[in-house]
């Protein structure tokens, strides 16, 4: 689901989690969850960008900076969110995580880095791009093949 949605609604998770009895303390533990996965999600993105800016690319690394699947980052990212390997990445979730990997980079890059607040403006335009989660997620059991919705 974080595929598709960083920042789900208490709404989205009683949707796509049927089967779960919802009460204040689980919808706490879900969203804690995802923020969890989004913290996880940003370090590797700020990591990433540093070591770009160490290795000296210029220019916001156009070419550099491509997330691409057979990338280390991708690696890292899918591991992470996608263990067994069930789902296929979504091409939108590629494009905003190198999105955000050129936010933390142009950030890092022009110094920003060093106000305690810089990240909140690269987390503004991420929680902005969430996706619709698609309607297999919704079915009992979730299938494990959602190459289609990509």
């Amino acid at each position: 689901m974080f595929f598709y949605a960083r920042y789900p609604s208490s709404n989205t998770l009683k949707t796509y989690f049927p089967d779960v009895k919802f009460n204040r303390c689980i919808t706490s533990q879900l969203i804690k969850w995802f923020s969890n996965f989004r913290e996880f999600f940003y370090i590797q993105m700020e990591r990433f960008a540093r070591q770009a800016v160490r290795e000296g690319v210029m220019g916001g690394g156009e070419v550099a900076l491509r997330l691409r699947r057979d990338s280390e980052l991708y690696r890292i990212l899918n591991l992470h969110y996608n263990k067994s390997n069930d789902y296929h990445v979504p091409d939108r979730f590629v494009e905003i995580s190198e999105l955000a990997l050129r936010e933390f980079f142009t950030a890092i890059q022009a110094g920003r880095d060093a106000d305690p607040c810089w990240k909140k403006s690269i987390y503004k335009i991420i929680c902005k791009l969430d996706s619709p989660v698609p309607d297999s997620f919704r079915l009992p059991g979730c299938p494990s093949d959602t190459q289609s919705t990509g």
